[in-house]
């Protein structure tokens, strides 16, 4: 029996085959769920979602085209799940946008009010978003998860505007698991070490920061994502059932060192 048997839901944030949501799918399918995969929209961008499905062994995934800053956008795409799976039982949120002009040391006072909107609005709002939609979809109670990194707690030269959106997803994620919890759904937040994505390139600096934490991290490395995708794992199964609206870190240990 597998962990994730019978299960249905959403994966959002697969960009390429690097994409932490792509190794959570992996493990999520080799756990035995059915997953759907809404993608920003544009040929290339499904292109690029289905090469990295492929990659990884998926073959019956599900992709849609879904650009969560637009309502519309999002009531298509749980009304199409709805259609297609009826319930779900889980939701991966692996979403965040920041324009990279502004992510690099120094330019954090500089950031533009429209940038600093953009940036909370995709990365943390679209949690709210979507998990209002997902609560129709699971009668039963379900799993909805959120990436976030370190850069939400301590200022981490280069995060800059992200580190601000990570923290009001951060806060997010306990406010819906209060909301929640009532309707037997879970919300819960993975903070990840840093990893090679196509996000985390666009930070400045980002190359110290791996070369600082495998210095430093207890374990004395950088993670691998699919140690992210088995804590996804545990999170979407019922090894988790007690667990709501907490952080948990995945980053061999770099979260509790002072120097």
């Amino acid at each position: 029996m597998k962990l994730l048997d019978g299960r249905k839901g959403l994966v959002f944030g697969i960009a390429n085959d690097r994409s932490i949501a792509c190794h959570i799918a992996k493990c999520f399918v080799g756990e035995g769920a059915n997953c759907g995969f809404p993608y920003l929209p544009g040929e290339k961008n499904e292109r690029r979602v289905q090469k990295a499905l492929e990659e990884i062994g998926v073959t019956n995934g599900w992709l849609m085209p879904c650009d969560v800053s637009k309502d519309a956008d999002l009531d298509a795409t749980f009304a199409a799940t709805r259609e297609r799976f009826d319930t779900i039982d889980f939701v991966v949120h692996s979403l965040a946008f920041a324009d990279r002009m502004y992510l690099k040391p120094g330019k954090f006072a500089e950031t533009p009010r429209e940038v600093f909107a953009q940036a909370l609005d995709i990365s943390a709002y679209s949690l709210v978003a979507t998990a209002r939609r997902s609560k129709a979809l699971m009668p039963k109670g379900g799993s909805i998860l959120a990436m976030t990194y370190y850069g939400s707690d301590k200022a981490v030269p280069g995060y800059n505007v992200m580190g601000v959106a990570k923290a009001a997803l951060e806060a997010c994620t306990r406010y819906l698991a209060l909301e929640l919890g009532e309707f037997g759904i879970r919300v819960n937040a993975i903070s990840a070490g840093p990893i090679k994505t196509l996000s985390s390139m666009a930070v400045g600096g980002i190359d110290e920061i791996f070369e600082w934490v495998e210095k430093k991290a207890p374990l004395r490395r950088n993670i691998d994502a699919v140690e992210v995708g088995k804590t996804a794992v545990y999170l979407a199964s019922d090894l988790s059932t007690g667990v709501t609206g907490e952080t948990i870190f995945v980053d061999a240990g770099y979260n509790i060192v002072g120097l």
